[in-house]
């Protein structure tokens, strides 16, 4: 028995479960933005579905990056306990789980509709090519971005069967955000993807130049927000969403400087978790507040 949990264990550390709580919420705002539409109504089933396919595809996502990136983080001193590297699961399994998901995950959109069933090995392509970009482009992070930015828009597609231009901004608000919160994540591998010869926004811009561009992507992204809740007629609780969700984007800038990246991890996964998690709750609840 022990030894199955402590193999779960290492499972949902070689994804990184937590680190669901960036992309989670927002497919929670996809989809409550279409059952707050008067031809939609709250389906358990549905909702159960939509969860799955966020794991499955997470799952899948972060073990083809670990299989990928083994090489890499067996050098890397930041990564090198990592589970395939230290021996704790081997490139075999990892590979057998990412096929599992990846088969789940499609057979999962098929109990939802035609169209997301059609549209699931193109968000799998987007998901795991993200993981070799970082071989080829400086612009990985977006790639990155692009893949958690399915979230929103996939749980709408769920339940509509179709596009709208709301849940394709708060897809786009995704993009960047996390797009620019990679980029601060990537700012303590600096020196090491420079030796490697990866690509990422430090190793071309350097650190000064990486922040500069996070600052900027992360102040289109309070502009898209602000779109979102002008165009999706945003009420009080909305707007105070908006406000700590800009504000902890703030923060992260206000804590990680070129000079001193000891803080790195508090402005990548704790900031930006509760960024998530507040900004949903808020947009979430004002939806449910205007339309009952």
């Amino acid at each position: 028995m022990r030894t199955f949990l402590t193999r779960i264990k290492n499972y949902l550390s070689l994804v990184r479960f937590g680190h669901t709580v960036f992309a989670m919420p927002f497919a929670l705002i996809g989809f409550s933005l279409a059952v707050s539409q008067s031809e939609y109504s709250f389906s358990l089933r549905l909702f159960l579905l939509i969860i799955l396919c966020m794991i499955f595809a997470r799952n899948a996502a972060m073990g083809f990056n670990r299989i990928a990136d083994n090489r890499f983080d067996a050098l890397n001193p930041r990564t090198k306990n990592r589970e395939i590297p230290k021996g704790l699961i081997s490139p075999r399994a990892a590979s057998i789980f990412v096929i599992i998901n990846a088969v789940l995950f499609i057979v999962t959109t098929a109990f939802i509709n035609r169209l997301t069933l059609f549209l699931s090995p193109v968000a799998l392509i987007i998901i795991l090519g993200y993981s070799l970009t970082k071989r080829y482009t400086a612009l990985c992070h977006f790639i990155l971005g692009l893949g958690l930015s399915l979230a929103p828009i996939g749980a709408y597609i769920s339940v509509t069967g179709s596009f709208a231009v709301l849940p394709v901004i708060y897809s786009i608000i995704v993009l960047t955000w996390s797009g620019g919160f990679d980029i601060i994540y990537s700012l303590q591998d600096d020196e090491f993807d420079r030796s490697q010869e990866l690509r990422s926004m430090p190793s071309a811009l350097g650190l000064k130049g990486a922040l500069t561009i996070s600052i900027i992507v992360h102040f289109v992204t309070f502009c898209l927000v602000a779109a979102a809740g002008y165009l999706g007629n945003g009420g009080i609780f909305f707007w105070v969403g908006a406000l700590l969700f800009a504000s902890l984007l703030i923060y992260q800038h206000a804590i990680v400087k070129h000079d001193d990246l000891s803080r790195v991890n508090l402005a990548f996964g704790t900031t930006n978790g509760i960024a998530s998690l507040i900004f949903a709750f808020f947009v979430i609840l004002d939806l449910y507040l205007r339309h009952h």
